[in-house]
């Protein structure tokens, strides 16, 4: 494993006052160096390579209490498979239909227009925390 990159992993585990661990370290440098939000069962298949008995329970559990303190974001699909960003910066995803692929999509002027619609905009018994597009569509082979 890459020092810097482990030692960033591990900043960001006591950042959040977790305690570390090297499966919660392996869970999370996983997704960092994943692409296309994996899933946990991704997630648990590329842990296992280096460590073959952590159990699929153990990565769930990871993933949500990551979840819970912000380290990563989950990701609904059409198909309600959960996957998992580690990108915390504001962002929507592009879904591709086939074949199945999530890319991230950085539009800050997009951001702008739905913060200040969203601003000016009274939903009667509902408090915004976050707004994200979802935009479903094809990849063109060279992508």
């Amino acid at each position: 494993m890459d020092v810097s990159r482990e030692r960033k992993v591990i900043d960001r585990l006591s950042g959040c006052g977790m305690k570390i661990t090297p499966q919660r370290v392996a869970v999370l440098e996983t997704i960092c160096k994943m692409e296309n939000h994996p899933t946990a069962e991704q997630v648990t298949q590329k842990v296992r390579e280096r460590y073959p008995n952590i159990s699929t329970a153990t990565v769930y559990n990871i993933l949500d209490a990551f979840v819970g303190k912000g380290l990563i974001k989950k990701v609904e699909t059409g198909k309600d498979v959960m996957r998992y960003d580690a990108i915390l910066e504001p962002h929507h995803h592009l879904y591709g239909q086939e074949p199945e692929h999530i890319a991230d999509y950085f539009d800050e002027n997009l951001d702008h227009i739905l913060e200040d619609y969203f601003r000016n905009k009274e939903i009667p018994g509902f408090s915004i925390e976050n707004i994200r597009v979802q935009i479903y569509g094809q990849f063109n082979k060279t992508h």
